[in-house]
């Protein structure tokens, strides 16, 4: 699984990052992490706002930070 976090650095960016990682920690589920910070990749995706989740391929969340239940539910499926 590769989950990629789109932002330019903000605090919600940070946030988004660190609520991913406490969730596969707590789940066991192994996946790669990767911040986006480049403007034209995250703008290739559609994104508008960030922070953005994109979980192989498929953007789940744009404009806010995922709580863990949101996070639990993507990397179950």
């Amino acid at each position: 699984m590769k989950i990629e976090i789109l932002g330019t650095g903000c605090s919600k960016c940070k946030k988004t990052k660190e609520t991913i990682e406490k969730v596969l920690k707590q789940t066991g589920v192994e996946a790669e992490v990767i911040k986006v910070e480049d403007i034209e990749k995250i703008m290739s995706y559609g994104v508008m706002v960030t922070p953005a989740v994109v979980i192989d391929g498929d953007v789940k969340l744009a404009g806010k930070v995922p709580d863990e239940k949101d996070v639990r539910k993507w990397i179950a499926q």
